[in-house]
């Protein structure tokens, strides 16, 4: 999209005319007390061509409960900027209506009153009919739908059937593109049989086989470029040819198991990104290239910056949802980047509309996903039933009951996090306890009666091992600022997602700002004994990325735990002590 900065802001001021932006005259969803939605879908056709957009929907197959992040920090170039705005200046950000639905999409905001007056969202039957409404309102050979990845985890039926529970969701769902993330925690030679079952295409840029490998006869896409999956394709949808290029998490043998995956490198690789990007604007002649990225918004916001030729980048991997499109000015003009949230929770609609050199105009909306707002789609729903029905007793299981609202996504300890905390110490006869500050897991409503499907939802990946060992003060420190780090380096390019690590039994000060190894003071127990560097302490975990620990499955522990307390209630949050960031845009708590 050849377009220099005053044509951008003029397209974006058009946009929000048309009523396409939260807050603007033509969006009937936000109005301060209205619980009917009407007008909330109603996108009217606009333009040549229309992508759709779902992100890490964590195998979220059913309508669930998801309480967005109070705390989403961002410093230096990030500091106000989406996505760390939070709770109230979010909704000034974005110019939406305090108490409306959007503002509970949205934002924590009053989060267990807003749940119980609005519903629950997401669940693959209620998508269903929504994307059938999107497409047929615009026409179906004019749209694609696509899928940032994070989809084949995040619940007891994906895990079980090994992903292929959702790869038959998305069949019917008519996903046209996918890439990659959580997906490669299953074993290379079952992401391969589930790609093969797919209908779509499955692409991914920055995944290469190693050269070994291919020595050693390993599959490949094209064996003379080592790309382990196809790169791009090209789709021609009412005579405008559109490229998509698939960025799938650079991280993934960092963040999660190389062993599962042990013949496929991974990276950002923005060099190869322009070089593709050329590539495929010089013999393809598309009129848009997009990128399907896995990045995290901070990473795609970066990337916009130093690769020219993208129009659109449609990102995910940090579940933010962000109501309108950030601009990120490159050498090539200006590139739009957006994130769709998580747990089906969001639907991305952009509209494009062509002129003789390329987009001539677009619009944009981020629609929440009301359950109680659509009708559920009778074929989705019958899969959904046949796939969950051998489980369902195990599923269903009663568990305990929430005595509050137990959530997980911010920055630092949620609730639930704090409860798989508490279950490793009290389990392990553990003084301190580590939890990874994954961004998954659904929320659950004070009063209501914890499954064991709950459980699975926090819980259930394919590394789900516990472990109890000593480690001394120096080692847990070590840790805290690795992570912390990993959250909080200035460069996005050193950020891998996630939140900071959740700690039980541990108190400490964290600065955010300081350097590297310096971001952890005056670390204590739950007692106030300080944490000496050479003493050692008993610490119990699960999840490791290296080799597998012995203990037995994190589900089964907190599912231990929950049974003997049976009302749930977290009587210490072990939260840091946050040094300059309490005034933070990205703050509400």
């Amino acid at each position: 999209m050849n377009l220099d900065r005053r044509e951008f802001l003029n397209l974006l001021s058009l946009a929000g005319a048309a009523g396409l932006l939260p807050g603007c005259g033509g969006d009937k969803g936000v109005a301060p007390g209205s619980e009917s939605g009407a007008g909330l879908y109603d996108v009217l056709p606009e333009g040549d061509v229309r992508l759709l957009h779902i992100t890490d929907t964590h195998a979220q197959l059913m309508p669930i409960y998801f309480r967005e992040p109070s705390v989403n920090l961002g410093f230096h170039d990030a500091l106000g900027r989406p996505p760390h705005v939070t709770g109230d200046n979010f909704l000034k950000h974005f110019q939406i209506a305090p108490g409306s639905q959007l503002a509970h999409a949205f934002t924590y905001l009053d989060f267990p009153t807003a749940a119980e007056r609005y519903g629950k969202v997401g669940g693959f039957a209620y998508l269903k009919t929504l994307i059938d409404q999107l497409r047929g309102s615009f026409g179906s050979e004019k749209t694609l739908l696509l899928d940032g990845g994070d989809t084949w985890q995040g619940s007891g039926t994906s895990l079980w059937t090994r992903g292929k529970d959702m790869v038959g969701a998305c069949n019917l769902l008519g996903v046209d593109i996918m890439t990659g993330h959580w997906e490669f925690t299953y074993r290379d030679s079952e992401v391969l049989e589930n790609i093969a079952e797919f209908n779509g295409e499955f692409l991914a840029q920055n995944i290469k086989v190693k050269e070994d490998a291919l020595f050693d006869g390993a599959p490949a896409y094209d064996e003379d470029s080592g790309h382990a999956f196809k790169p791009y394709t090209v789709k021609t949808m009412g005579g405008r040819r559109v490229a998509v290029i698939g960025q799938a998490f650079p991280y993934t043998p960092v963040a999660n198991p190389s062993r599962f995956i042990p013949d496929w490198t991974f990276g950002i690789n923005d060099i190869d990104m322009q070089e593709l990007v050329d590539q495929v604007r010089a013999t393809e002649s598309p009129d848009a290239v997009i990128v399907l990225s896995h990045n995290g918004m901070d990473v795609d916001l970066k990337m916009a910056s130093r690769v020219s030729g993208i129009d659109a980048i449609l990102g995910g991997h940090t579940h933010d949802g962000v109501p309108r499109p950030i601009e990120v000015n490159n050498p090539g003009g200006v590139t739009l980047v957006t994130n769709a949230g998580s747990n089906g929770k969001f639907v991305g609609v952009l509209d494009l509309s062509f002129g003789d050199s390329g987009i001539s105009s677009y619009r944009y909306k981020l629609l929440p996903v009301f359950a109680n707002l659509l009708a559920e789609d009778k074929t989705m729903s019958a899969y959904i039933d046949s796939v969950r029905a051998p489980y369902q007793q195990q599923l269903a299981e009663p568990l305990a009951v929430a005595g509050e609202l137990l959530y997980r996504r911010g920055n630092f300890n949620g609730t639930f996090d704090q409860l798989i905390c508490d279950a490793l110490r009290k389990v392990n006869d553990a003084e301190i306890s580590f939890s990874p500050g994954f961004r998954w897991g659904t929320s659950v409503l004070p009063g209501q009666t914890i499954t064991m499907e709950h459980v699975l939802d926090q819980t259930c990946i394919t590394y789900p091992e516990t472990y109890a060992r000593d480690m001394t003060g120096s080692d847990i420190k070590a840790i805290l600022e690795d992570v912390g780090d990993n959250l909080f380096n200035p460069d996005p390019y050193y950020q891998q997602g996630g939140d900071m690590v959740r700690v039980g039994g541990l108190n400490y000060r964290f600065d955010p700002l300081a350097a590297m190894s310096k971001r952890v003071t005056d670390m204590t127990l739950d007692s106030g004994e300080a944490i000496e560097a050479n003493k050692s302490y008993r610490v119990a975990g699960w999840a490791t990325v290296g080799s597998q620990s012995p203990g037995e499955p994190i589900w089964d522990t907190v599912a231990t735990y929950l049974r003997d307390v049976k009302i749930a209630n977290v009587e210490k949050r072990n939260t840091p002590v946050l040094v300059n960031g309490t005034d933070n845009p990205g703050f509400f708590e």
